[in-house]
């Protein structure tokens, strides 16, 4: 065989090669929220979230179909402020069928912004695979002049097909960059940089779909999680209290006969309760309640034994968790023990 013959034939053989390699397929969940939301004018901010169904919000990103076979499902069409414990069980539940599935290669999940980073951080403690999970929102509606979400979803597409998302958890994508689901929250109420991870900073950056990664987390997750809700139809009641000067004892009061089986008790620095609360807290440990000590403060984290005598009154603390997660980690550790010294160890591993 000479030479241009030989030269034809490896051709053919790459042609076919490449045929044979087929794009990663991925599941796209919508949720609602304000990338799926409509308003009547670009240029004003009211909209209603969740008003896009999955079908359109794909067709408005085709360059997404070059990068993966995409297949979309609706979980539900709300905006993020009313999201719940029955659509996050769902949701979860539905992740762990599809990423058990050997045709499906990573999910990404459209969601508002509100609640996304609880979202993530449930998702990142039940999701049992190494396969890639995204989170990605949009602060502007898809009707609004200069809307992020396109872009936002193009990025969150190429960060959930790239192979070094696989192992690192569940993530966010918003603003080219992409956060770990423990770490980041939501500290700018309209910005288009509206998300931050203020104790350790993004993990990574996605540039028009150039996927870039710094650093990886470091706290269990998924794969290594306990945490099973393969059979729960509900989570345990757990409720946030917000510390100020002249705090009273009345909401820790309702809270515990409302039937809260948990607090997260957001105090002033160092988790530092007003003394009237501190002993409501120190009562609702006596009844039962788990009370979990967070800081409102924005960064830093929230230690044992400090300014308040966590031994004397039973409490325990979130380490570096705002309150918000530290909610969501409660509620699961609730679903497996009542025993505080088994929840701290938790609040330090996760």
């Amino acid at each position: 065989m000479n030479f241009f013959n030989k030269s034809i034939v490896a051709l053919a053989l790459i042609g076919a090669s490449s045929c044979l390699m087929a794009k990663p397929t991925i599941a796209i969940l919508a949720t609602g929220g304000t990338i799926a939301g409509a308003g009547t004018s670009e240029i004003k901010s009211s909209y209603s979230a969740g008003a896009v169904t999955v079908d359109k919000l794909l067709a408005a990103v085709p360059a997404i179909n070059d990068i993966a076979t995409i297949k979309g499902e609706q979980i539900s069409s709300i905006g993020s402020q009313e999201m719940n414990n029955k659509v996050w069980l769902k949701l979860s539940k539905r992740v762990n069928e599809l990423l058990a599935q050997s045709d499906i290669d990573g999910v990404v999940i459209t969601h508002g912004t509100d609640t996304m980073e609880e979202t993530a951080y449930f998702l990142d403690l039940t999701v049992k695979s190494k396969k890639p999970v995204v989170l990605v929102g949009a602060m502007r509606s898809g009707t609004s002049m200069s809307a992020d979400g396109p872009m936002n979803l193009l990025n969150a597409v190429n960060v959930v097909t790239n192979k070094d998302t696989a192992g690192k958890g569940v993530v966010v994508v918003m603003n080219d960059e992409i956060h770990s689901a423990r770490e980041v929250t939501k500290v700018n109420t309209s910005s288009v940089n509206a998300f931050a991870s203020p104790n350790a900073g993004k993990i990574g950056t996605v540039y028009y779909g150039d996927v870039k990664y710094l650093m990886q987390p470091t706290r269990k997750h998924t794969v290594n999680s306990e945490f099973d809700i393969s059979k729960l139809e509900d989570l345990p009641r757990v409720d946030i209290l917000f510390a100020h000067p002249e705090d009273t004892d009345s909401l820790v009061k309702a809270a515990v006969a409302g039937g809260a089986k948990g607090i997260i008790h957001a105090g002033m620095g160092n988790g530092n309760p007003f003394p009237t609360t501190e002993a409501a807290l120190g009562e609702a440990v006596k009844k039962g309640v788990v009370v979990a000590r967070s800081s409102r403060v924005p960064t830093g984290s929230t230690t044992l034994e400090g300014e308040v005598d966590d031994k004397k009154f039973g409490f325990i603390a979130v380490d570096s968790l705002n309150a918000q997660k530290a909610r969501v980690l409660l509620m699961l550790g609730l679903t497996k023990t009542n025993d505080k010294a088994a929840l701290q160890k938790m609040f330090l591993e996760y």
